[in-house]
């Protein structure tokens, strides 16, 4: 049985207590909120800290617009106020009960994934570990200078095609991103914002009129992380688009977006050609490796379909009719 390393357990009653705990520990120390994804790999030894940083003093208030960072994600997937995507979102993230652990803010900040990396330590030692744990060579791409695991978060895509934003909580006090802004597209340093700094809410802008829809796939109906997902958000004019956002999961080190999908929607009536055609746009920049559940291959042709269907869910028009396990 994988057992968990030693660690002091630190309580601070507020964000900026906190943050400055993080700078003065700095790789020594981790945050914790729920601990759903952070605690399976500490057992697993791919993390190594001396501390974890508690964050059960986070705002779990869910408003119109606004999201605590502690809110969990079982509270969001049935909260009404949200937007429909966002709250479908939260609802495919894992299991019931890890839900109803799990936190919106550690879902917006979860590791990157890699099949080689997600192991206990005797297996990666047997193979020589991988770049972003104790190796110098990724094993997914060899000749790569950098880690290619993928991002594997579902509310993230959403917040993204939402144009949600984050408040950060550090040592010299709180501002406010784009959640697009959180991320970067490197398996290792996947994080932009500062190590010290928190996510404390989640803020979601309100448009009259728009819709909104996530599509997951996964092996099964649960647990499972995403091999492929499509966030999708929408204003309608009549029968007409007026303005559309769409972010991809599970194909890239970061949430993708496909600005060139969304730009080809808009001005367009959603008949089974434009949807079909919009997909296609969507699929072009996904490039899912060798690093993840089934073939990188096929989740690259089932990126179109998982984008077909949240345009779909989203809009009501016709997509493809393709079964997911989404639920």
């Amino acid at each position: 049985m994988l057992r968990l390393p030693r660690f002091k357990y630190l309580r601070p009653k507020s964000a900026r207590e906190a943050a400055d705990m993080a700078r003065e520990l700095g790789a020594k120390a981790m945050f914790v909120a729920g601990g759903t994804d952070l605690f399976p790999k500490l057992k697993r030894r791919q993390f190594e800290v001396e501390a974890l940083i508690g964050l059960d003093f986070l705002d779990s208030r869910i408003e119109a617009g606004f999201v605590g960072a502690g809110a969990t994600l079982a509270a969001a997937s049935g909260d009404p106020q949200l937007p429909a995507g966002y709250a479908e979102a939260a609802g495919l993230v894992s299991s019931p009960p890890l839900r109803n652990a799990g936190t919106i803010g550690g879902n917006l900040c979860v590791d990157t994934r890699c099949n080689y990396y997600d192991m206990p330590y005797e297996w990666r030692k047997a193979i020589g570990y991988c770049l972003k744990k104790d190796g110098d060579i990724c094993l997914v791409a060899p000749s790569s200078p950098r880690c290619w695991a993928v991002s594997s978060s579902d509310t993230a895509p959403m917040a993204i095609a939402l144009d949600a934003t984050v408040v950060l909580a550090g040592p010299d006090g709180e501002r406010e991103a784009p959640v697009a802004s959180l991320y970067r597209d490197d398996g290792i340093a996947y994080m932009a914002k500062k190590p010290e700094e928190i996510v404390t809410a989640l803020r979601l802008p309100r448009v009259p009129g728009a819709r909104s829809a996530y599509v997951k796939l996964r092996r099964r109906g649960s647990i499972d992380f995403p091999i492929a997902g499509a966030a999708v958000w929408v204003r309608m004019d009549g029968d007409t688009v007026a303005a559309c956002r769409i972010a991809l999961s599970a194909v890239a080190s970061h949430p993708l977006e496909a600005p060139a999908a969304a730009a080809f929607l808009v001005g367009r009536r959603l008949d089974a050609e434009t949807v079909t055609a919009a997909a296609e746009l969507a699929a072009k920049p996904a490039k899912p490796l060798d690093n993840a559940d089934l073939s990188h291959f096929w989740r690259k042709r089932m990126v179109r379909v998982v984008v077909e269907q949240a345009i779909a869910a989203a809009t009501g028009a016709n997509g493809s009719t393709v079964k997911l396990s989404t639920a």
